[in-house]
């Protein structure tokens, strides 16, 4: 609780000193001098900056755009399968779930993570020249500030790079509009090696605890750079590196699956920082998310998709029996209230001034069922299955859902893992990369599965044409926003909205 807190008091200082360098030109006199001549002087300064990158994930400082967990929550759920519209949803969200989405679309507006990439950027330009002010200031604790500025950094790029394909790879803070908009576009493939990059550097510098477990959850740690390391590696089909890296979060016996006891839903979602999180950004009461707007007022933006309780979970009414995270844990199934982030327990809504559930960015059920996946394409199906049926039983999921597939047959493990991945990561912003994951394999062999994923959300009367954009492997990913276009000269539009 001391470290939210503390990101409480300095995150409103630090964003708007940063932004005051991100929005005005450089004349004689800098007119960031605050930041380049006076701030950067102790490492109790640095640790604000630092902790100021992970406020302004939280919310949004400069009022102009969307919180970084509700971002994120639009980019990886809204192409998917999981949700569907309810009285609150916008055009611009109906746009992104019928496949339909356009540059003038503000889903799409990257500027709240290029925001959060530019305070990190700050931080790993600046924060190293606190040592000769601050003969205090350690470089072990410097460079486990640097780590955890890195971190952020490569996640979010990790983001872009899902999202967007192609992105600007600004590693160098701006402090001038030119800057900022003069940037041109690095490959994916250039800025994933740098994300990898980014996590290799960061993980000799990051430190194993801070000592309390909302710090060791709310912070990175050498795990959460770990957990990142296994996701991407998972998407650039490194899968030997992705074991590896998944290894080295099970062997540190910090971690384990909380059991299915009435307490659960309580314990891993409502309390947040259970022995299953590694990183999960903190709301408290002082800093309430922006899920109750999305999933429980009235005007709600999103309910379940039908076929969630139908066809992901599945019911047994003849021996009373449920998967735990389905009724009362992700969904509430007479009505389809997406239940993960507003619940209170198993049955009762917690009240709008109540919701702080948090972010779960990674949990270790991931860990475990990222090293099943790699596995799986290496044709080691049955360790794979070991995995994901611990997952299983800790869930008490139902025989319905279980395909029990042939442990030498890579396609029906592989498909077995992801179907399981829908069922424990439901709505945690997940599905859609996963889906993406999976179909772009070996040059888009199982394209059909997103084919056929789509038939059963747009209109039966576009679905064709829908199915038509989708065998473009460029329409996987968003345009670029047109404000940015218009400000940046050197960005390209992505191929498929050319």
């Amino acid at each position: 609780m001391k470290m939210r807190y503390t990101l409480l008091h300095t995150i409103y200082f630090f964003s708007l000193v940063l932004l005051a360098s991100c929005t005005k030109r450089l004349d004689q006199k800098p007119s960031d001098g605050i930041i380049r001549e006076d701030y950067w002087k102790t490492k109790e300064q640095v640790k604000a900056a630092v902790i100021g990158c992970y406020g302004s994930m939280l919310g949004d400082p400069t009022g102009d755009g969307t919180s970084l967990p509700e971002l994120l929550f639009l980019w990886g759920e809204l192409r998917a399968d999981m949700v569907a519209p309810s009285l609150g949803t916008t055009a611009g969200q109906f746009e992104i779930m019928n496949v339909n989405t356009t540059s003038t679309n503000s889903i799409v507006n990257w500027r709240p993570v290029y925001r959060t990439i530019n305070y990190c950027n700050t931080v790993t330009d600046f924060a190293p020249g606190v040592l000769q002010n601050d003969k205090t200031f350690t470089q072990e604790a410097l460079d486990a500030y640097v780590a955890e500025a890195k971190t952020i950094r490569a996640l979010l790029y990790f983001y872009l790079a899902r999202s967007f394909g192609d992105v600007p790879l600004k590693l160098i803070s701006t402090s001038s509009d030119e800057e900022i908009t003069n940037t041109a576009k690095s490959s994916q493939q250039e800025v994933l090696d740098q994300v990898i990059k980014d996590l290799n550097e960061a993980e000799t510098g990051a430190p194993l605890t801070y000592g309390s477990a909302a710090a060791d959850k709310g912070r990175i740690t050498r795990f959460t750079i770990n957990t990142i390391q296994a996701d991407v590696y998972l998407w650039m089909d490194k899968y030997a590196e992705a074991i590896a890296a998944c290894d080295k979060v099970i062997n540190s016996k910090r971690f384990g699956l909380i059991s299915s006891s009435a307490a659960w839903f309580t314990t891993l979602y409502r309390t947040g920082n259970s022995n299953e999180g590694i990183f999960e950004l903190q709301y408290d009461a002082q800093k309430l998310n922006t899920f109750y707007n999305l999933f429980a007022v009235p005007g709600k933006q999103f309910i379940a998709a039908n076929r969630v309780m139908d066809v992901v979970y599945t019911t047994d009414e003849v021996n009373n029996l449920k998967d735990v995270r389905a009724d009362g844990a992700s969904v509430r199934a007479t009505d389809g209230l997406i239940w993960k982030y507003v619940g209170k327990n198993s049955t009762d809504l917690t009240a709008q001034s109540d919701s702080y559930t948090h972010w779960f960015v990674y949990r270790y059920a991931d860990v475990l069922l990222m090293k099943a996946e790699a596995l799986a394409q290496l044709d080691r199906g049955a360790e794979a299955l070991v995995l994901v049926n611990n997952i299983r039983t800790r869930a008490q999921a139902l025989e319905g859902t279980n395909i029990r597939p042939d442990p030498a047959n890579k396609i029906e493990v592989s498909r077995f893992i992801l179907e399981e991945r829908a069922r424990e990561f439901m709505f945690e912003g997940k599905r859609w990369y996963d889906v993406l994951r999976y179909v772009k394999r070996n040059n888009y062999a199982q394209l059909d599965y997103l084919l056929d994923m789509v038939a059963g959300i747009v209109p039966a009367n576009t679905l064709r044409t829908t199915q038509t954009k989708l065998k473009d492997h460029n329409s996987h990913y968003f345009p670029i926003f047109e404000y940015e276009l218009q400000t940046n000269k050197n960005l390209v539009q992505n191929p498929f909205y050319k």
